[in-house]
């Protein structure tokens, strides 16, 4: 499987960059320093790589508060790493570690 997500309606994809990024491990969209462009509707796009096949899932809105409430989300650190990491010697090891909230 394969994790994308819309921004708005199609063709419309969210692309990587500094601020946004797309888990291949769980299909969350995270975005840093939330600008008052991102508010708009997100919707993930599964794909089956080996049907090619498409689900999307319903769409989600980013709405931008202006009164200084959090809300649901209070700061916290995901941290999700095995306890040893083999690997050998010259290859690359990527550990992932997000701070959520505000």
């Amino acid at each position: 499987l394969t994790y994308a997500w819309l921004f708005n309606e199609y063709p419309t994809f969210v692309h990587q960059d500094s601020r946004r990024f797309v888990s291949q491990e769980t299909g969350n969209l995270y975005i840093a320093k939330v600008e008052s462009s991102d508010a708009g509707n997100y919707t993930c796009v599964v794909t089956n790589t080996v049907t090619n096949s498409r689900v999307l899932g319903p769409p989600t809105p980013l709405v931008l508060r202006n009164d200084g409430v959090m809300g649901e989300y209070e700061p916290k650190i995901e941290v999700q790493f095995p306890e040893t990491v083999p690997s050998a010697k010259g290859t690359t090891v990527k550990l992932e570690c997000f701070a959520l909230g505000k």
